[in-house]
């Protein structure tokens, strides 16, 4: 069993392949992946018609809108979350400076350590 076993994860991003691949990666490692929104409205309408993660990845830029809104939504029901983007993380809102930043490509690895590590189930 690892660490994701049971795990809830958002999945925000607009690029269909990643986010399948993503989706993928995230049911072997044992995550239950509660919704793939390819834009900001798709990930707000989840969150707002039932989908509860423990945790979300939200792509930064989401066919050139920002996924500040849905990192606003998530903040305000303590959802932990990272976002996964190839720009650098000093571009960012400051509002979300604090939040984890992964660099595109993501390996599964590193997401794995992410989210364990904002979900308190990191080892040790």
């Amino acid at each position: 069993m690892t660490a994701l076993a049971g795990l809830r994860v958002l999945v925000v991003e607009d690029e269909y392949l990643l986010a399948r691949q993503l989706e993928r990666a995230l049911r072997r490692d044992g995550a239950e992946v509660v919704a793939v929104a390819p834009s900001v409205a798709a990930a707000l309408e989840a969150l707002a018609t039932g989908a509860r993660p423990d945790v979300a990845v939200l792509d930064l830029n989401l066919a050139g809108e920002k996924a500040y809104p849905v990192a606003a939504a998530l903040r305000a029901a303590a959802i932990p979350f990272a976002f996964a983007s190839g720009y650098d993380a000093a571009d960012r809102d400051p509002a979300f400076a604090d939040a984890p930043h992964l660099n595109k490509p993501l390996t599964m690895a590193t997401l794995r350590t992410c989210l364990e590590r904002l979900t308190g189930r990191a080892p040790g």
